[in-house]
This record gives C-alpha cells, sequence and structure tokens, in this order.
C-alpha cells in the first residue's frame, strides 16, 4: 500500500508539472505572437525605399538544386517586393554548411533569373538558423532596418527574434499554398517560439560571424 501512495504521488506530481509546463508553452507562444502580429503587412503596405534589404531564410534545396515549394515561394514574395521598391538589396540567408549542399546559391540564381542585379544579392552562407540569419544581419551586414520573408508560421518567430536584436522589421508572407506536413509544422514551431524566447535572452553568437560585408556594398563579394 506504501509503494502505491508513493507511486500515485509521483504520477500526480508528473501530471502537475506536465500541465505548468504547457502552460508556460502556451504563454510564451502566445506572448510571441501578440508581440509581432501588427508587424506582418501586405506587401503593397511596406514602406518604399525604407529598408536596408530584404531578408530571405533558407529552406530546403532539392538534390537536383532546385528549390523546394516553400523556399520557391519565399523568393517569388522576395522579388515582388524588391520589384515593388522595398528595398534595392536583397539578402539570401541559408545554410551552406557543407560543400554538397547551398541553399543560398540555389536562391540567388533564382533571382538572377528573374532579371535581378546579381551586384544587389547578397548570399549569407552561415544563416543555419532562423536566430543566426537575423544576428548576422544586424552583426555581419550591418542591417538595422529590413522586411523579413517566409511563411505565416515562421514570421512570428522571425520578427520577435529581429526585435529583440534590435532591429526594425517588417514581415510579408509567402504563403502561395498549402504545404504538406503543415499542422506539423505549427506543432514543432510552438516549441521553437519556445526556444528563440530563451536564445533572444541569453543571445548567444552564431556559430560564425566573420568580416564585416556592408549590405550596401557589391553582392557579389559573397559569391563562392
Amino acid at each position: 500500500m506504501k509503494i502505491r501512495k508513493i507511486i500515485k504521488r509521483i504520477l500526480i506530481i508528473c501530471i502537475c508539472l506536465g500541465v505548468v509546463s504547457l502552460g508556460i508553452l502556451l504563454g510564451i507562444n502566445a506572448h510571441v505572437k501578440h508581440t509581432v502580429k501588427d508587424r506582418i503587412v501586405e506587401s503593397d503596405s511596406v514602406p518604399e525605399g525604407e529598408a536596408d534589404c530584404i531578408l530571405v531564410l533558407g529552406c530546403q534545396v532539392k538534390e537536383s538544386g532546385e528549390p523546394s515549394h516553400m523556399l520557391r515561394d519565399r523568393l517569388q514574395r522576395g522579388v515582388e517586393l524588391y520589384e515593388l521598391g522595398a528595398a534595392d538589396k536583397l539578402l539570401m540567408s541559408g545554410d551552406h554548411g557543407r560543400t554538397d549542399y547551398n541553399e543560398v546559391e540555389t536562391m540567388k540564381q533564382y533571382a538572377i533569373d528573374e532579371s535581378i542585379d546579381s551586384a544587389n544579392v547578397f548570399m549569407d552562407h552561415a544563416g543555419f538558423s532562423t536566430y543566426e540569419s537575423i544576428y548576422r544581419a544586424k552583426e555581419v551586414f550591418g542591417v538595422k532596418k529590413m522586411v523579413i520573408i517566409t511563411q505565416e508560421y515562421h514570421l512570428y518567430r522571425a520578427l520577435y527574434i529581429a526585435d529583440k536584436l534590435g532591429i526594425e522589421a517588417y514581415g510579408v508572407a509567402s504563403d502561395y499554398h498549402i504545404y504538406a506536413g503543415q499542422s506539423m509544422r505549427d506543432l514543432r514551431e510552438v516549441l521553437a517560439r519556445a526556444k528563440d524566447f530563451v536564445t533572444t535572452i541569453v543571445k548567444p553568437e552564431p556559430t560564425y560571424l566573420g568580416d564585416f560585408i556592408d549590405i550596401h556594398g557589391d553582392g557579389d563579394i559573397t559569391n563562392d
């Protein structure tokens, strides 16, 4: 009987801790979304020419070198904003941590294929996470104000990070399609928002920093 009582108490404690943890997680999630919801705008609402750059956040590239559907939509939106005059520079930030995988080269080539001058397209080869992409935009490229492009579910976290790192940012969602597996992404994003809520308090340096690259200069200096 004594062992049963101990087990029962342990279960009750575990349940209580689980409920409290879930409450904290959902509270942080709501806080992150509420903090930046007014910074998500439509393409035609972005002030013309005020931003230092349009930051397009990386996503999966296929083995063929073609952008995935989500990445293609981000790039399409980025090009649209560039043509509308939101900024005269594009910053493509993604994963180029291996020689056989290069998100940013694919991203820049997409912009060039859309008749954007290569000199106006910068590549951040070390944008290994949303936090690192935004941190490096400020510290490596000198960005003070930008427009962030990604899908809406991801945009809240990106804008929150920018706000906490002292960057003035607006976000434009790139949801041209309904994406397979979105329900699972939404669940993972709740955890990711909580993680980056803590990360923006600690403010660790990214994996790489490197030399300063002026976003107002020539984007071709970031070419491989």
